[in-house]
């Protein structure tokens, strides 16, 4: 992490993971800054990509997104860029991670049926460079994009 990023950045970073729809002096009053102070600092945050985008928090039942999903699969080395590749592009997933251990890659992925799922199960064991796939289907979601606060790095 920068060296630039210091306790008031992490305070403004916490009050905006808190609402990311707050205003500047929304985010002053929450830090105990100055309005103009917070309005600088959150720009050179974008400015310098520590803050990059702002995204809706979507309840994907609502859509009809019922089943949620986490594949587990095993890829033969060569082909683990193309595996992420195409569970990128595949329209489903909302996180895809490349892991150390007995797996090589984990992907959650949101389904409006089971059989969906199984149409998304069924090209991941029917692609070339998979050796394997397990698949947990979610009994009931606890907790979602949760933001991990910044305040205090690990060890303060």
């Amino acid at each position: 992490m920068s060296a630039d990023i210091d306790d008031t950045d992490r305070r403004i970073l916490d009050a905006l993971l808190d609402n990311g729809r707050a205003s500047a002096s929304e985010l002053a009053e929450t830090v105990g800054i100055a309005t103009a102070t917070a309005t600088k600092r959150l720009q050179r945050l974008e400015e310098s990509a520590v803050v990059d985008g702002y995204q809706p928090e979507v309840d994907y039942e609502a859509f009809g997104y019922e089943v949620t999903a986490v594949f587990r699969l095993d890829v033969a080395g060569s082909g683990l860029a193309a595996v992420v590749d195409d569970l990128r592009d595949a329209g489903h997933m909302i996180g895809v991670y490349e892991v150390t251990g007995g797996d090589d890659v984990v992907a959650i992925g949101k389904f409006e049926s089971t059989e969906a799922m199984n149409a998304q199960i069924k090209d991941l064991l029917t692609h070339p460079e998979v050796r394997s796939a397990r698949t947990s289907i979610a009994l009931e979601t606890v907790c979602e994009y949760e933001p991990v606060p910044v305040g205090a790095a690990e060890g303060e």
